[in-house]
């Protein structure tokens, strides 16, 4: 989903609705989490075929103060609020959204989606997963046997 997505479905919605985070796995950000902070991430890197390649997000991260319920909730009107205050960052709508989130470790979801139930707003989240993106290069298949890298007739200089 995109920032332009999630402003629209936050649009539609009751302004005291409260936000609630679901997880890939069935889980759920405790519902007095924070967002912290809201940033334009730009990634440029080389991939593993020594091709430059750039990637941009809009990174909502979210925090706890405690490990208690302290009352906190955010509520759909705070949210778009605090993304209205962030949007001169953007220039691009369009940027996919990405939410951080610790426990126990720091990880980033892709926001999937946004559902609206009678307890508020579920912002459903995805998975993110790592890929060669220079298959033909590394001689990778979709079978994912591995690097191709051993073979010196397919080595490039970034792969391996």
């Amino acid at each position: 989903m995109n920032l332009n997505e999630l402003n629209a479905a936050l649009a539609a919605v009751r302004p005291a609705a409260h936000v609630r985070i679901a997880l890939p796995d069935g889980g759920r950000v405790p519902d007095h989490f924070h967002v912290t902070e809201v940033g334009h991430i730009q990634k440029n890197f080389i991939d593993c075929g020594g091709k430059r390649r750039a990637a941009r997000a809009c990174l909502l991260q979210t925090w706890m103060a405690s490990g208690r319920d302290d009352g906190h909730r955010l509520t759909v009107d705070r949210f778009r609020k605090i993304l209205a205050i962030t949007s001169p960052l953007f220039a691009d709508e369009a940027l996919p959204v990405e939410v951080e989130y610790e426990d126990g470790i720091i990880s980033q979801f892709p926001l999937e989606g946004v559902t609206e139930g009678a307890d508020g707003i579920w912002l459903r989240l995805g998975t993110k997963h790592t890929d060669c993106l220079a298959r033909e290069t590394c001689g990778v298949s979709d079978g994912g046997e591995g690097c191709g890298c051993g073979d010196p007739d397919r080595k490039t200089a970034a792969c391996c």
